[in-house]
């Protein structure tokens, strides 16, 4: 079984050697040649998913425009994922496997550097809807002078270009591109769960008050209100568990990569751990579906849409 260090100088050499080398997947080509089938198929499913989510959001027009910025940047990421970042990562793992060792070189490094952009901005664009939903309880009235269209897409093109600054680490050193994963990842999901618990407590305290001191109910119109924000916390909130979900085995086995030996075993974790956070592109689509109903319905009317001119013809 092969082993390798991935720590000390030399960084980038010595990952091509360990990874693009018959060494560390001699005994693995079964597994990636499964696990190369599973992500073309989860490809084909995130592509289709985010493409009918995206149309279904650009016919929405309740929903409010910044929040479903965000909702959009996250489901083209997701989309990018289908695209473009699974057919590279089978490329580079059926590479190995026919053991065409310079395209390997070349895929491995587009295969880092398209899943750590596109998954740092799914992880940051979720952090960033948690912060607007807190703000949209804070802020009330205030909620939509303050974040408007103009600055959401600051922060959406901010986050883009702050995935590919750090994701470019990789040609001065992989090591940096794997830490700036683990932390980035651990602080949004720390700020993620400040948020949705400043939120919960904020809303429980509201009902206490309301029903200790006999507060006079809230008219129709803030019932709906309250009713429609928390409808929208519990989408946030199930997205970013089904991320916590997909990504967390990944950090585990980037650590482990990382700090040491780098041996099949370790490799063979990595690569599912890699396959689980493909598949969160996939599984958002449906949750889109389940919690948001206005999505739902325009995603049905599409599909009947399409459906009805393919027949038509």
């Amino acid at each position: 079984m092969a082993t390798g260090n991935f720590s000390g100088d030399g960084q980038k050499n010595t990952l091509e050697q360990l990874l693009c080398t018959a060494n560390l997947t001699a005994q693995l080509h079964s597994q990636l040649t499964f696990i190369s089938v599973l992500n073309s198929f989860l490809s084909v499913t995130a592509f289709l998913g985010n493409a009918l989510i995206l149309i279904a959001l650009h016919k929405e027009s309740s929903l409010h425009p910044p929040s479903k910025l965000l909702l959009r940047c996250l489901t083209t990421s997701d989309l990018f994922v289908g695209l473009i970042s699974e057919p590279v990562a089978v490329s580079s793992w059926m590479s190995k496997v026919n053991k065409h060792w310079n395209i390997c070189c070349y895929t491995l490094v587009a295969h880092f550097m398209l899943g750590y952009i596109l998954c740092g901005v799914s992880v940051a664009t979720l952090t960033s809807i948690s912060v607007d939903r807190l703000l949209a309880l804070l802020l009330g009235l205030r909620y939509r002078q303050v974040i408007t269209l103009k600055r959401t897409y600051v922060v959406v093109i901010t986050l883009w270009v702050l995935s590919v600054i750090f994701s470019a680490t990789w040609f001065w050193n992989p090591l940096i591109t794997l830490w700036y994963g683990i932390i980035g990842t651990t602080l949004c999901l720390t700020i993620s769960i400040f948020s949705y618990t400043k939120i919960f407590l904020s809303l429980r305290h509201h009902n206490t008050q309301i029903h200790s001191h006999n507060v006079q109910q809230p008219n129709q119109t803030n019932q709906l209100n309250i009713a429609r924000y928390k409808k929208a916390v519990s989408t946030a909130i199930w997205l970013q568990l089904t991320l916590v979900a997909c990504y967390l085995p990944h950090g585990v086995a980037a650590a482990l990569v990382a700090n040491s030996e780098l041996t099949s075993s370790v490799y063979y974790a990595w690569i599912y751990a890699v396959t689980l956070v493909f598949m969160n592109s996939s599984l958002n689509p449906i949750l889109y579906c389940w919690k948001i109903e206005e999505v739902r319905q325009a995603v049905k009317d599409t599909i009947r849409q399409v459906l009805s001119n393919c027949f038509s013809n």
